[in-house]
């Protein structure tokens, strides 16, 4: 079976890049090795306001939509930041990615499902399925198969020092109101570095309580008990479904396009290093790649492929680069460090400007605001030092 543009994976990255591409008049084919898309939930479904511009939601598909968030230390000394318009939405994740390929099959996208691919020759433009029966072809081929891309792996398109982050979430009701609506609340703490804690309110006693890091998925659910345990105010807690996922670390040196073969999503490792988030990011992308895309399809030129590399560079890598160093400094602090941090930011009125400069997609312009304003530099002064002799080894 033949088409113009063979996608692996049916998340919601790939699907929407289908879509971009069936628009631009291709024959596109996309595989997928669940019976269901979407399933099992992997994400805590968090998404910024950005969202809207970048995708379609349907307003059905939103559970509630988030004005600030609580940020918590170690001994929970809390920032609030508060705006006055939405900044984020929890949604329904797995009917997100179902509208999600519904559209692109809508729009003229061939799905096939329950296929597992055993290997990829760039070559001959072949997508060979476990059976060995049915191989599908494509001119240009893409991995969107997330973390653990098959497509990545087989070509050799990752870096030796590539690194992924399991995560554990819990959907537990609390079987009293006790949540703010409008607002999320992240828990920082050093032994889960780079990683934190997320309670994201679904209704007033339910919520999506979860965690990544560098530990196995028994260990973060063991730290997620005790996080709950440790609260009196979470007593009687019930615990109704467990999910689990990876994240990839951000990798500069992943390479996203090979020959005839471009990854998309997870599979390139487009997160946010801060906080392991990437549909907005993955999206914008998508876009990105589908116009690279229809030009090599259009002059028969594959070389023409490498545009989507050069201009996912032109806009994120600053970004993303500015994220890392935001990481790494974090991930070198101690709870008292933290404490700390959390208690001089907020003497300084750091809440308001947090408020006015931060978003959850772009977390450069907060970075320069507080060093602009000698913030940083001014009352934490050994949590730098501490963070500049990591960066510099």
């Amino acid at each position: 079976m033949t088409h113009d543009v063979l996608i692996v994976g049916a998340g919601p990255v790939g699907t929407t890049f289908a879509r971009y591409m069936v628009e631009k008049g291709f024959k596109v084919g996309i595989i997928e090795k669940k019976t269901r898309v979407g399933v099992p939930l992997q994400c805590a479904g968090l998404l910024g306001k950005q969202i809207k511009e970048v995708n379609i939601l349907p307003d059905e598909l939103i559970i509630n939509p988030f004005y600030g968030a609580y940020l918590h230390s170690p001994s929970n000394h809390i920032l609030k930041v508060a705006k006055g318009k939405p900044e984020a939405y929890v949604i329904d994740r797995v009917g997100y990615d179902q509208f999600l390929a519904e559209k692109a099959v809508d729009a003229g996208a061939e799905l096939f499902l329950k296929q597992n691919v055993r290997n990829l020759d760039p070559k001959s433009s072949s997508v060979i399925i476990g059976d060995g029966k049915g191989d599908f072809h494509g001119k240009i081929m893409v991995g969107a198969d997330g973390s653990d891309s098959i497509v990545s792996r087989k070509l050799s398109m990752g870096s030796s020092d590539e690194k992924q982050l399991q995560a554990a979430q819990l959907l537990v009701d609390f079987g009293s109101d006790l949540f703010d609506m409008d607002c999320v609340h992240l828990h920082a703490y050093s032994t889960i570095s780079p990683g934190f804690i997320w309670v994201i309110p679904l209704t007033t006693s339910t919520a999506r309580v979860g965690l990544f890091g560098n530990f196995d998925y028994h260990t973060l659910n063991d730290m997620l008990k005790r996080f709950l345990d440790s609260d009196q105010d979470f007593e009687g807690y019930r615990v109704i479904k467990k999910y689990t996922g990876k994240i990839p670390v951000y990798n500069n040196k992943k390479k996203i396009v090979k020959d005839n073969v471009l990854l998309l999503g997870d599979a390139a490792s487009q997160v946010k290093p801060t906080t392991g988030g990437g549909l907005i990011i993955g999206f914008k992308c998508a876009q990105i790649a589908a116009n690279a895309a229809e030009k090599a399809l259009e002059k028969d030129d594959m070389g023409i492929l490498r545009e989507y590399n050069i201009n996912y560079g032109k806009n994120f890598k600053n970004e993303l680069k500015t994220q890392l160093m935001v990481q790494k400094i974090f991930s070198s602090l101690s709870d008292d460090d933290l404490d700390f941090m959390f208690c001089k930011l907020k003497e300084e009125g750091a809440e308001d400007i947090i408020s006015k400069y931060g978003e959850m997609d772009d977390q450069s312009s907060l970075v320069k605001e507080l060093f602009k304003r000698g913030i940083l530099f001014k009352i934490l002064p050994k949590i730098l030092t501490r963070g500049l002799s990591v960066l510099l080894g």
